[in-house]
């Protein structure tokens, strides 16, 4: 038998065409799948891969606010533990002491004064209150207790009817509008005023002209005078309708301090008001210096 050369088909043979159509058409769709199966699975992955970077958020997010929970737990537990201690009023010292820092700021408001200028319109101690007795808040709606406990005479003249028109027996001197009106207020207290006691005057400049004070004043009996250094000296020393013949008690609201914790005596315009035309108007000056009025800082 003789070998054949090539292949061992027939030199007539034709493929069967269906087949072969097949056979491709298999192929294709082989491909096709795995082009389907590989766009799937990257739709998947993208798919996946956000959801992940969605739930890593939200968990960043969850340990945010529990950090932040924590955070003011610890705040707040410890301003329950730690005791707020309010600081020490400059008016809480002794006499002595007293005397010895309303001469300092004295001394600020008259720079140009000489020491011996300055001792003739000292205050001197004996007409300055010595108030240690008190030991708990100087806050206004401490006042009224403070006045009964520590100013007996005072309160004893707050609860009687005034005799004359504008003349108090109490100055009150605040640094601010809004201080003197709470003040104001709070000095109508019946347990002060009792049913015979004279009204309580709101001296400042806001929302007042200086002529209605003056027209008031002098139509009115009143107890106390509750005002700005600015509105109070004005009227003692540029007109003849707040009378000092009646005071025995001037008050400074040096414990208050504003948002920006400045004091009445921090404030160089109220402090230089305060020396030259309350304290240093001549005819308070001269009760004090002769012991008539007495100096209560609060």
């Amino acid at each position: 038998m003789n070998g054949q050369r090539g292949d061992d088909l027939d030199d007539d043979f034709v493929p069967d065409e269906l087949v072969a159509t097949s056979g491709e058409e298999d192929e294709v769709e082989h491909r096709l799948g795995d082009d389907i199966d590989g766009l799937l699975s990257a739709d998947e992955d993208a798919e996946e891969a956000q959801l992940n970077k969605e739930r890593s958020a939200t968990e960043k997010k969850r340990k945010r606010r529990e950090k932040e929970k924590e955070r003011k737990a610890k705040k707040r537990k410890m301003a329950e533990t730690v005791e707020v201690t309010e600081p020490l009023s400059v008016a809480a010292q002794p006499a002595h002491k007293l005397a010895d820092y309303v001469t300092s700021m004295q001394a600020k408001a008259f720079p140009a004064m000489s020491g011996i200028e300055l001792g003739d319109i000292m205050i001197p101690e004996s007409s300055i209150a010595d108030t240690t007795t008190w030991t708990e808040s100087r806050s206004l709606n401490q006042l009224v207790d403070f006045i009964i406990r520590v100013l007996p005479m005072l309160h004893t003249r707050l609860s009687q009817k005034s005799k004359l028109n504008g003349a108090p027996t109490l100055l009150f001197v605040a640094g601010a509008a809004l201080r003197v009106a709470d003040a104001t207020r709070i000095l109508k207290d019946n347990r002060l005023r009792r049913e015979k006691g004279a009204d309580v005057a709101k001296l400042f400049a806001r929302h007042f002209k200086l002529e209605e004070h003056v027209s008031y004043l002098k139509r009115s009996k009143i107890g106390s005078a509750v005002g700005t250094p600015g509105r109070i000296g004005k009227l003692l020393c540029e007109t003849d309708a707040l009378s000092v013949s009646q005071l025995t008690h001037v008050i400074l609201d040096v414990s208050y301090r504003d948002a920006k914790k400045r004091s009445l005596f921090d404030i160089p315009e109220a402090r230089d008001e305060v020396f030259k035309t309350i304290l240093g108007a001549p005819k308070v000056l001269e009760g004090l210096r002769e012991g008539k009025i007495q100096l209560v800082l609060f």
